[in-house]
C-alpha cells in the first residue's frame, strides 16, 4: 500500500540525547532522518550541532492503531448528529498526531439496518471519499488507511461491501456479528445497559430490536460472512476476527484466513488463537481500567499469560501510550510492550516499511516523558515532520 499522498518528508532532522526503544533494548543514543526515512541510529548522549535534544525523554516508533471508533465519535458527537465530514476528519486526525498515534486504520462500518426500532444508515462510502480527498490534498498529520467494519447481522452489507476497491487503502476488514446472545452481547443485560443508555430505548424497543436481528442472523449471517470474505480477499486486506468467544468460533476464523482477533472475549478464545497462530488484539481501555467494559476477559490477565500480541486504542485514542507503558510494568520488558503499539501490528497488517526505529524505515516518531509517572508526549513526528 503506497504512502507517497502522505504528509510531506522534512529533508533532516536528528533527534539526539534521547533513550530509544528498539526491538529488543532501551539504548541512549540518536535518531537522524532524511528525506522522511530514518537514515541512522547512533549511540551516545551527543548532541550534534542543529539536533533536537531529547533531554533523556524515550523515543518509540509512531504508534500504529488497527481499530478506533473515534473517527465515528468525531462525525456523529451525539447520537442523530451528524457533524460536518471534513472539519470532523481533520479534528480526528489532529486528535491522534497528539497522543502519538502515526498511522491509523480508520474504522468504518459497511452494512446498515433500516427497518428496526433503530436504525443505521449507510455512510462509509462518503465518508471514505472525503477521507481519501483530504489525503490527497495534503492535510492530513498522518498516515490513514480504511478498516471496514463488516457487519455480517445486517441488511445491505454485500451492497455496501461492492462500492469499495482495490484503490481504496482498504487494509482491514473485521468480521462483526453484533447478534444478541453470543459474542460481545452474551450478557443480554449488558446489552440492554448499553444500547438504552446509548439509544434512548425502551423495554419495547429493546424486544423489537433483538428480534429483528436474530431474524437478519437467521436469514443472512451465513451469506454474508462468506461474501465478507471474499470482499476482502479482492480488496486485498488483511481479514479480521471480532468478539471470538469459543474455541468453534476461532476455529471459522481460521478457516476464513483470519490474521488477527480483535477483542476475543474469554480465556478460551485467546487460548485458540495462540494455538493457531492467530495474533491477539486487546484494547487499551481494558488494560487501564482492569477489566472490560461489557464483562469479559482482562487484557491484562491475557497479558501475564503471554496471550497478548496488540493494543487498540479503541474508543480512547489517548489510552494507547499510556496502556502500552502499564503493560511494560507487567512485564517488566518495555521493549516488548511498545511492539504491541508498532512493531506487532504493523507486521500484522503487512506494513513492512514503519513500526521500529530502524534504518530505511518511516521516520514516524514520538517522544515520551514521565510526568509523575505517567507518560507524556512531547514530541510527534510523521516521515521527520512535526505533526504535534
Amino acid at each position: 500500500m503506497a504512502d507517497l499522498a502522505d504528509n510531506a518528508p522534512v529533508a533532516s532532522l536528528c533527534l539526539a540525547n534521547a533513550r530509544l526503544v528498539l526491538a529488543d533494548a532501551v539504548v541512549h543514543g540518536s535518531v537522524r532522518i532524511e528525506s522522511g526515512v530514518i537514515s541512522e541510529i547512533l549511540a551516545g548522549a551527543h548532541v550534534p550541532e542543529g539536533a533536537v535534544d531529547c533531554e533523556g525523554d524515550h523515543l518509540i516508533p509512531g504508534l500504529i492503531e488497527l481499530h478506533t471508533d473515534n473517527l465515528e465519535r468525531h462525525i456523529e458527537p451525539r447520537p442523530e448528529v451528524d457533524w460536518p465530514h471534513l472539519p470532523a476528519l481533520l479534528a480526528h486526525d489532529g486528535e491522534l498526531a497528539s497522543t502519538g498515534i502515526t498511522t491509523v486504520f480508520d474504522a468504518m462500518r459497511v452494512g446498515s439496518i433500516q427497518h428496526s426500532t433503530t436504525r443505521y444508515g449507510a455512510y462509509a462510502r462518503q465518508l471514505a471519499n472525503e477521507l481519501l480527498a483530504a489525503r490527497a490534498a495534503g492535510v492530513l498529520k498522518i498516515s490513514h488507511f480504511l478498516h471496514l467494519r463488516a457487519e455480517i447481522c445486517s441488511e445491505t452489507l454485500l451492497e455496501e461491501m461492492e462500492d469499495f476497491g482495490a484503490e481504496d487503502r482498504v487494509g482491514i476488514v473485521s468480521l462483526m456479528d453484533h447478534t444478541p446472545g453470543q459474542r460481545q452481547f452474551r450478557d443480554m443485560g449488558a446489552m440492554k445497559t448499553y444500547l438504552t443508555k446509548k439509544r434512548s430505548m425502551t423495554d419495547a424497543d429493546f424486544e423489537a430490536h433483538v428480534a429483528h436481528l436474530r431474524g437478519l442472523q437467521d436469514r443472512h449471517g451465513v451469506a454474508h460472512e462468506a461474501g465478507a470474505v471474499r470482499e476482502a480477499q479482492r480488496y486485498g486486506a488483511v481479514l479480521a476476527s471480532h468478539d471470538d468467544t469459543t474455541a468453534a468460533q476461532v476455529a471459522t476464523s481460521h478457516a476464513n484466513g483470519v490474521g488477527f482477533a480483535e477483542f476475543p472475549t474469554t480465556v478460551e478464545a485467546a487460548e485458540a488463537c495462540h494455538a493457531r497462530g492467530i495474533a491477539v488484539m486487546m484494547g487499551a481501555p481494558n488494560i487501564i481500567r482492569g477489566a472490560s467494559h461489557s464483562g469479559n476477559v482482562s487484557a491484562a490477565d491475557l497479558a501475564r499469560a503471554g496471550r497478548l500480541d496488540i493494543i487498540s486504542s479503541d474508543y480512547v485514542p489517548s489510552a494507547l501510550l499510556l496502556s502500552a507503558f502499564r503493560l511494560a510494568e507487567i512485564w517488566g520488558d518495555l521493549p516488548r510492550a511498545i511492539a504491541c503499539v508498532t512493531s506487532n501490528p504493523a507486521r500484522a497488517v503487512r506494513l513492512g516499511d514503519r513500526g521500529s526505529l530502524r534504518p530505511g524505515l518511516r521516520g514516524d516518531v514520538v517522544r515520551v516523558r514521565h510526568v509523575a509517572g505517567t507518560p507524556v508526549v512531547r514530541g510527534v513526528w510523521s516521515r521527520g515532520a512535526r505533526v504535534a
